[in-house]
């Protein structure tokens, strides 16, 4: 019994299928299409809210957000087209940073070299210390 139920509710899913894509006749398909946009039309909710004054100062808060953030947005715009946005300090920090790298650069490399003159200072003393034999 449950395989012939399985068989038949496969042969519905099948010929199903083959009606929704329209193999067979194009008629078909748009048939289907027409009755999903039917259904989908049919088949609706809507929702309300009664006004109550915490609904109203709600509405009228939210619409005062939006205004002031149009209004934040077009002071934005009109500080990028008078070039507002880039400050003049923002060369002489760029400035101060790369003599700050080029000083720590410096720094670095004396640092390596006295490093290196030491290992060669305590490299000939250890040399000059061993005694020669003749």
């Amino acid at each position: 019994m449950y395989h012939r139920i399985l068989r038949v509710s496969v042969l519905v899913c099948a010929i199903a299928l083959v009606f929704e894509s329209g193999i067979l006749s194009e008629s078909t398909k748009a048939l289907s299409i027409n009755t999903h946009s039917y259904l989908a039309s049919a088949v609706g909710m809507s929702a309300g809210v009664a006004p109550t004054e915490l609904n109203q100062y709600t509405a009228q808060l939210t619409a005062k957000e939006r205004e002031l953030q149009a209004r934040e947005a077009a002071l934005s715009e009109r500080e990028i087209a008078v070039n507002l946005s880039s400050a003049p300090g923002v060369e002489t920090n760029q400035r101060a940073t790369y003599i700050l790298a080029s000083i720590l650069f410096i720094l670095l490399v004396l640092i390596i070299l006295n490093y290196a003159l030491d290992y060669l200072r305590l490299k000939e003393a250890r040399i000059n210390e061993q005694p020669r034999t003749v």
